[in-house]
């Protein structure tokens, strides 16, 4: 698997596949790329795909030392520089929408077209999930897990899709890194920068997420230039695994409209 090397000297893992514009997939918080191997391939007949492993997760390295929403995005920016990218589009679901906004608000002639999903401008405006969300994820044990999944999924996916969940954490995470991926996904605050996003920007989110509930899709779209907002009807968190078959083609044909401004 190859590997870039950031300015801080971190290795950063990183995948692509196929041909066409080239498309950054960013995953949530603790997880590597295999975030996104359930619909990876929606992409690949029209774009070059590039995920990496955040530092912490997977392949990548995974320094005992605080991480940030804005690190995140210099290490997306060392994985362009090694495959030889100017400007690709970005796609970014949960805390990767947060990198995905740091990429865009730092260094615009990098981005084409952005896409945020399931995410939130961080700090003081956004919408907080609820108490009793908190405390089914402060539960010891399983009960945790199931409560996460429970966040991400509709009941029907997991009775019709049996097997570990891909989205539910990097299973050979240490714990100090997950710590340190919390802190960074709480600490990001991209309220005042929104602004100054120039990128075409469509907002994507689930209309019952309650892990990142969906008034922080409004905020988003209202607070960025043109950005465009689609809510997905009764889908949660995951809404681009479950529901797939409205969230691709929605985003395709979104940076379809975008494709001459990669490079």
């Amino acid at each position: 698997m190859p590997h870039a090397e950031t300015a801080d000297g971190i290795r950063i893992a990183y995948q692509h596949k196929g041909d066409g514009s080239p498309l950054v997939l960013l995953a949530g918080q603790a997880n590597s790329h295999h975030w996104w191997d359930g619909v990876r391939d929606d992409f690949r007949a029209a774009h070059r795909t590039v995920t990496l492993d955040y530092r912490g997760t997977g392949e990548s390295d995974k320094p005992d030392e605080p991480y940030s929403t804005e690190g995140f995005a210099q290490d997306v920016i060392a994985v362009l520089d090694d495959l030889g990218i100017g400007r690709a589009h970005v796609y970014g679901t949960s805390m990767g929408g947060r990198v995905a906004q740091q990429l865009a608000v730092r260094h615009p002639e990098r981005v084409g077209a952005l896409v945020l999903g399931c995410t939130s401008p961080g700090g003081r405006h956004a919408v907080e999930r609820g108490d009793g969300v908190r405390r089914s994820l402060a539960r010891p044990g399983a009960a945790a897990g199931q409560a996460l999944r429970a966040l991400m999924y509709t009941p029907a996916w997991p009775a019709a899709h049996g097997g570990p969940s891909r989205v539910l954490g990097d299973p050979a995470m240490p714990a100090y890194a997950r710590r340190r991926h919390l802190a960074a996904s709480n600490g990001h605050d991209a309220w005042e920068a929104l602004p100054g996003i120039s990128a075409p920007t469509l907002v994507v989110h689930g209309s019952d997420d309650l892990l990142n509930p969906a008034a922080n899709a409004r905020l988003l779209a209202d607070r960025i230039p043109g950005a465009r907002l689609h809510l997905i009807p009764g889908a949660r968190h995951a809404y681009f695994e479950e529901f797939r078959a409205v969230a691709s083609p929605l985003v395709l044909d979104f940076l379809a409209e975008h494709d001459g401004t990669t490079a």
